[in-house]
């Protein structure tokens, strides 16, 4: 098992307690009003997570990925809305450092990456989710700027970002290169949010529909090269799913306390069900398996840190993680017995949070075929 360095220790006790006394307390109420305030968005843009890997030049905290999968599993732990807010932010943030010119970095990432705003990614359609390619809103050059039509859907805070980066069909006669990717202001005419959706789980922050209709953006927002959209799209697919791995750790190990805490207290048959092997047993499972999916969370991180193939590594940890914290929660309900089934308890919610790590990021089907490609590879090379 991977090691904590002390940066990674510090970091990790600093979402820890921040988490302790901003998030969890209020995790519930956020989950049911579906707003997380302002103040409490402005102090964690204040510490640096909007941008954990973006280098200091540009207003982040330049830490490394390894340091984001543990401050991702702690903010997890503590609401995975507000997490899924913050890893959108930073995936935005990382595709912007890794293809933007100077010029758009000052004007698109430093505000984002020191804490000024957060963002969203404007990827998935309604016929285009796992697939990628699969696009049809179309970017039509018009001069010295580019106009956008077209559907998104499943975008992460879609109605409150700040910035975002929009993916379109640029070239539709160029093959895989017919897809370009633009960085968009959400506050602009053409940027219409046509309702927010209602969710099983992540409830504390929106997910929208967002209509693109006339939305003109300057040419010099083109990021990366004419019909670099695909790769623009895929380069941060490890570590996305790295992370999906660790928000799935963390919603786990949350369900896995809450369980312990309640079995502790309640008394059944004379004695606390702690001490009945039946849910002794339950709960070693649990904790065993939130284990190995943080193990398998660090090692695809140390390939990818050492510069190694991680592809099969981070699909894997991304599967067996998300399957993982389902049943985790599930557990964590049954030994609530009925009180697991209110909204007055925590675990209900930590169930309803974990189903979908395995649909986003791409779905665990998708992650299948992704292991079994790389094996096959493995096996001729």
């Amino acid at each position: 098992m991977t090691l904590l360095g002390d940066a990674h220790v510090a970091i990790r006790d600093l979402v820890r307690e921040l988490v302790r006394k901003e998030v969890s307390p209020f995790a519930l109420e956020w989950d049911r009003t579906g707003h997380i305030p302002g103040e409490t968005l402005r102090r964690i843009g204040e510490l640096g997570l909007f941008g954990i890997c973006v280098p200091r030049e540009w207003g982040g905290a330049g830490a490394d990925l390894l340091s984001y999968v543990v401050a991702i599993e702690e903010l997890a732990y503590g609401d995975a809305g507000l997490c899924n807010l913050i890893t959108a932010t930073n995936n935005y943030g990382l595709r912007l450092d890794e293809f933007g010119t100077p010029d758009q970095k000052e004007e698109f990432l430093r505000p984002v990456a020191s804490g000024g705003a957060y963002a969203c990614m404007l990827l998935t359609e309604p016929q285009a989710g796992s697939d990628a390619s699969n696009l049809r809103t179309r970017a039509e050059r018009q001069g010295d700027h580019y106009v956008l039509n077209g559907t998104k859907v499943f975008i992460t805070s879609g109605r409150t970002a700040g910035a975002a980066i929009a993916l379109a069909v640029s070239d539709p006669g160029a093959g895989k290169h017919r897809i370009s990717a633009f960085l968009v202001r959400p506050d602009q005419p053409g940027y219409v949010v046509v309702r927010d959706e209602h969710k099983l789980g992540h409830r504390s922050n929106e997910t929208c529909q967002i209509l693109l209709e006339n939305l003109q953006v300057p040419a010099r927002n083109l990021l990366g090269q004419p019909g670099e959209g695909l790769r623009v799209a895929l380069s941060g697919l490890e570590s996305g799913r790295i992370g999906v791995a660790a928000q799935s750790v963390g919603v786990a190990r949350a369900a896995l306390d809450a369980a312990l805490k309640y079995a502790r207290e309640r008394e059944a048959f004379g004695k606390k069900l702690v001490e009945h092997q039946a849910i002794a047993f339950q709960l070693a499972e649990m904790a065993t398996e939130i284990e190995v999916a943080r193990s398998m969370a660090y090692h695809a991180t140390e390939l990818k840190l050492a510069g190694r193939r991680s592809v099969k590594e981070a699909s894997i940890a991304k599967l067996f993680a998300s399957q993982m914290s389902e049943r985790v929660c599930s557990k964590a309900i049954q030994i609530h017995g009925g009180y697991g089934y209110l909204n007055d308890y925590r675990v209900e919610k930590y169930y309803r949070d974990a189903r979908v790590f395995q649909i986003y990021d791409g779905t665990n089907e998708v992650q299948k075929i992704v292991i079994a490609r790389e094996l096959a590879r493995e096996a001729h090379s």
